[in-house]
């Protein structure tokens, strides 16, 4: 009986241990898998390398992403170079409640191969005698920001009708990026963190940020291990390396 005794308080016992609650900070231990806009990797990279938990991050164009998190694609955590991008997935009813931050910013470039003359404020007529009949590399023009972006200045320097025929559109901005480097396209508008990310490119004009609209990063949790994940992801020592990599903080609301 009283082996029966003892053998009765160590299953309780057991059994104690099994339904005490996991400690908040063990969410920090469990796996993530983030999906994130292409202009994020190296710098979101270097940051996985910091955490406690293994991340796997998925790269492409915020709409090829966030398309594939509407579809049910398993992510913990999503960060787009686009606020529309994000509301149309909120409007999808794919964030439900979970938390939605503004984390970064960006500029936008134009881009040479190494050693290219710069384009200070350029027009069409400028633009197009820089292409020489070559290509000018792009986000797609509807689904890409970069390539957002890039239309709404060229729209607004009145050159986007003379420039479209030259266009050679990409499903994201690092492979327009990889068009100006490898000299399959003349000229590229891409993200500043992109340029900066490849020596055999130089900048030869920063687009002006009132040219259009905000390049802002926003970022959702999916899971309680996302939700883990952005607020490393807001650390100090997080935001010194996207800094490090040419991201800009968010200014405070005045």
């Amino acid at each position: 009986m009283r082996v029966l005794s003892c053998l009765r308080a160590i299953l309780v016992s057991l059994a104690a241990v099994c339904a005490t609650p996991v400690p908040a900070r063990a969410q920090a231990q469990d796996p993530v898998t983030v999906f994130a806009a292409a202009s994020l990797r190296g710098a979101l990279d270097d940051i996985a390398r910091t955490y406690p938990a293994p991340v796997v991050v998925s790269y492409g164009g915020s709409g090829t992403m966030a398309r594939q998190i509407a579809l049910g694609a398993p992510a913990d955590l999503v960060i787009l170079a686009s606020p529309d991008w994000m509301d149309w997935l909120r409007d999808q009813g794919a964030l439900a409640d979970r938390k939605r931050v503004d984390l970064l910013r960006n500029r936008l470039v134009l881009i040479g191969p190494a050693g290219a003359r710069p384009l200070p404020n350029p027009d069409a007529a400028a633009l197009l005698d820089a292409l020489q009949g070559g290509r000018l590399a792009m986000g797609q023009r509807a689904a890409v920001p970069a390539g957002i972006y890039a239309r709404a200045w060229l729209a607004g320097i009145g050159a986007w009708d003379a420039l479209a025929p030259h266009l050679a559109e990409t499903d994201n901005v690092r492979a327009a990026l990889a068009l100006v480097a490898r000299g399959e396209a003349t000229l590229g508008v891409v993200y500043a963190t992109d340029a900066a990310a490849d020596t055999s490119v130089d900048v030869l004009w920063t687009v002006p940020e009132d040219r259009h609209p905000p390049i802002v990063y926003p970022a959702a949790a999916l899971s309680d291990a996302g939700d883990a994940f952005l607020r490393h992801l807001g650390m100090t020592d997080a935001r010194d390396t996207f800094e490090q990599h040419g991201f800009l903080p968010i200014e405070p609301a005045r």
